[in-house]
């Protein structure tokens, strides 16, 4: 069974970067689509940026030209790099599979930005 670890959250003051990572054990991420999504209490969890097997990429409109999203199939990673943080992205971030397959939900990384 695939396990996802998520890393490299933390408390950051408004236009900092952060980097977040992905990490899979027990399955090979390299032939799937994977995402990053974010959830904060109350709300439902939501994608913010995509990329295929292929190496397309798609951002949700409230992170474009903020995040990039990358993977490094060989280390079974996925990766996203947070600059120009607000503190409306302050949440919990998940990365997991954005197809009809999708792996147990590992417990995310803590993503606070403080104004």
């Amino acid at each position: 069974q695939v396990q996802l670890v998520e890393s490299g959250g933390g408390l950051v003051q408004a236009g900092g970067s952060l980097r977040l990572s992905c990490l899979a054990s027990g399955g090979d991420l390299s032939v799937y689509t994977m995402g990053w999504y974010r959830q904060v209490p109350g709300k439902q969890r939501e994608p913010v940026a995509v990329i295929t097997s292929r190496g397309r990429i798609t951002y949700a409109d409230s992170v474009k030209g903020r995040f990039t999203i990358s993977r490094d199939n060989a280390k079974n990673m996925v990766y996203l790099q947070m600059n120009s943080l607000k503190p409306e992205d302050t949440a919990i971030y998940y990365c997991n599979t954005h197809t009809a397959v999708v792996f147990s939900w590992g417990q995310g990384t803590q993503v606070t930005v403080s104004s």
